[in-house]
């Protein structure tokens, strides 16, 4: 009875066995009968267009109205720095900068003071070897026996007094022209040009090659005075075309407003480059003749070579700081001109006038203008 029992369960146990292999069979080949899942296409989420805020219409036609009017070839920009909105009138245009482009210097000293390179109480000493052309207060001093100072005082000069020399010693200070050059390119300020400083600039506009020996005396102007004026304008010529030291409207606001926002150096570096621009004692009656009680600037000035009646190059830029604290940067560059000097200063008070105006329309409304 035993024997049978098992006899059963064995056989009960071997159809099972069957019938689950049949059972597994069968579901294997329905699932390889079935074609393979395909994944849901995904439609690609459409790019979001960054807007760039739309510039005053009062303001976009007042900088219009300014740059047709005036009699030369002009730059100008303005551009909200809390806002972002900008305006121009033939803001792209490569522009002599002249002095303006010790802003840069004075940027790239900063730059490597932010970077543990150089110390502005770094102790640097000028002899004649250093000396420059035209604007140098600093002259006197070095030739009372040669003078020792720190980098921050020469970066003082520079910008308050548009010390050619008190620059040029600051730039080899912090790597030279290479340097500038260097920052320019990799902090993406655009379309701005670096010379290799204020000699060799000068000595090419007005067709020589720098010799030491200009720095002595009038040697640089009789010099220049003895060349064929063919000579002399063709070279002046030149620089006007195609600007060594050029820079446009546009791209010099937008450096601004970074440097304004903090961009471009540390906190403490932009607070103490914000507060010397602002002792600048230059150009009095160019932007800064412009301005309402209340409001400042921070602005560094720039002025060219006269060759007959033409001046290549007569400029002004800075931040302009409303007394709620918003700012706008702004650039007047004056590439060509030969209409008096209180026209030209006009142009630069008017920009900055109608930026005043703009602003108090929009947060001021209850003003009349």
């Amino acid at each position: 009875m035993t024997s049978l029992w098992i006899s059963l369960g064995m056989a009960l146990f071997s159809v099972g066995q069957t019938g689950t292999g049949v059972v597994l069979q069968s579901m294997a080949g329905s699932a390889a009968a079935q074609p393979a899942a395909q994944p849901r296409p995904v439609a690609p989420r459409p790019v979001q267009a960054v807007r760039t805020p739309q510039a005053p219409a009062y303001l976009a036609n007042r900088i219009d109205q300014l740059g047709r009017g005036f009699n030369g070839s002009v730059g100008i920009a303005v551009k909200s720095v809390n806002e972002g909105w900008a305006t121009d009138w033939n803001g792209a245009v490569l522009t002599p900068q002249q002095s303006v482009s010790k802003l840069w210097v004075a940027i790239t000293a900063l730059d490597a003071v932010d970077k543990g390179r150089v110390s502005l109480t770094d102790r640097v000493s000028l002899g004649r070897s250093d000396l420059t052309l035209f604007h140098q207060p600093i002259r006197s001093k070095i030739l009372g026996g040669g003078y020792t100072t720190s980098l921050s005082n020469l970066m003082s000069e520079a910008l308050t007094k548009s010390d050619n020399t008190a620059n040029d010693k600051l730039m080899r200070s912090v790597g030279g022209p290479e340097a500038v050059r260097a920052m320019i390119r990799t902090k993406g300020l655009g379309a701005i040009r670096f010379y290799n400083g204020e000699r060799s600039l000068q000595a090419r506009i007005a067709g020589l090659t720098w010799t030491q020996s200009y720095s002595i005396g009038n040697a640089f102007y009789q010099a220049r005075n003895a060349l064929p004026m063919t000579v002399r304008r063709a070279a002046f010529n030149r620089y006007l075309e195609d600007p060594y030291d050029g820079a446009s409207a546009s791209a010099i606001v937008n450096a601004l407003a970074r440097l304004k926002r903090g961009e471009l150096l540390s906190p403490a570096s932009t607070a103490r480059l914000l507060s010397i621009m602002s002792q600048t004692r230059t150009g009095p009656n160019r932007l800064k003749g412009g301005l309402k009680a209340g409001w400042s600037l921070s602005h560094k000035t720039g002025t060219g070579q006269v060759l007959g009646a033409t001046q290549a190059g007569y400029n002004d830029i800075g931040i302009l700081t409303a007394p709620d604290g918003r700012s706008y940067s702004v650039a007047v560059m004056i590439r060509k001109t030969s209409v008096p000097l209180p026209t030209r200063m006009a142009l630069m008070q008017n920009v900055v006038r109608a930026t005043i105006a703009q602003h108090e329309m929009r947060y001021s409304p209850s003003i009349s203008l």
